[in-house]
């Protein structure tokens, strides 16, 4: 692909999904034409790149990329057409659980595509992107968090227009209503994600999962309890190098100017 790096070095590969680091950011790269359906293989080999992104010392920062036209069109519908009720009560939280680790993402997505999009801290779209839950034309729900996720994203209201229309929502309402953050031309999508995704490779590692932990979790709950749950995590950084770096970095030279370590 134009304008990446040439020594990008590919560290975990399976069938479908690849994770490749370079300059302290890993890209998991989805990659099942035509239209990178989320089959149970894919959904598997996705979760084990996210685990081992996290687990990763030299990773800071990860970008989720399905290419240059699709991100991922949805759920292999072939797969879920022969599926019973005990099939998919068994699958669904598999299904879910497979896209709870996924940091970052560029791209166009459906369905389970777009579900994938949520669980991300930011999502950047091509202008031609369109975005969407269309599952109800399949005569179900969203069921890998779509519900949910979507309605504390862009609220109650506009979480069911979308949910009960399964309509397709093109890059400049998804950005007007917040189903996106940013647009930009289709082959700039890549680069931009990864310019954002750069911006964290030195910084203090602990306090940003720390922020998301906070953020995330407070979420799930009332204020009193989020407040707790910032308060904790808060403390806890106290503990950290990168703590003890940081203040006296800002005592000695001012803010902005420390280097961390991650620990």
């Amino acid at each position: 692909m134009a304008g990446e790096a040439a020594d990008r070095l590919e560290e975990h590969v399976g069938e479908f999904v690849r994770l490749e680091v370079a300059d302290g950011v890993g890209t998991i790269r989805l990659d099942r034409p035509p239209m990178n359906a989320l089959n149970r293989q894919l959904q598997k080999e996705l979760r084990e790149a996210a685990v081992e992104a996290a687990a990763r010392a030299d990773i800071r920062a990860v970008v989720v990329y399905g290419g240059q036209k699709v991100f991922a069109a949805g759920a292999d519908i072939k797969e879920f057409a022969v599926m019973s009720y005990s099939d998919i009560a068994d699958y669904a939280p598999e299904l879910s659980g497979s896209l709870s680790a996924v940091a970052a993402i560029t791209g166009y997505a459906l369905g389970g595509g777009y579900e994938l999009a949520l669980c991300c801290d930011r999502r950047i779209a091509g202008d031609n992107a369109k975005v969407g839950q269309p599952e109800i034309l399949l005569g179900v729900i969203p069921g890998a968090g779509g519900t949910q996720r979507l309605a504390r994203l862009i609220g109650q209201s506009r979480a069911k227009d979308i949910v009960y229309t399964g309509r397709f929502v093109a890059a400049d309402e998804a950005l007007a209503i917040g189903m996106v953050d940013e647009v930009v031309a289709p082959d700039d999508v890549y680069q931009t994600a990864l310019a954002w995704a750069k911006q964290f490779t030195g910084a203090a590692s602990r306090a940003l999962a720390a922020a998301k932990a906070a953020i995330d979790g407070g979420l799930d709950g009332d204020l009193t309890s989020g407040l707790r749950l910032e308060t904790t995590l808060f403390a806890g950084l106290f503990a950290t190098e990168d703590r003890d770096i940081g203040m006296r970095s800002f005592i000695d030279n001012g803010p902005g100017k420390a280097r961390f370590v991650g620990k």
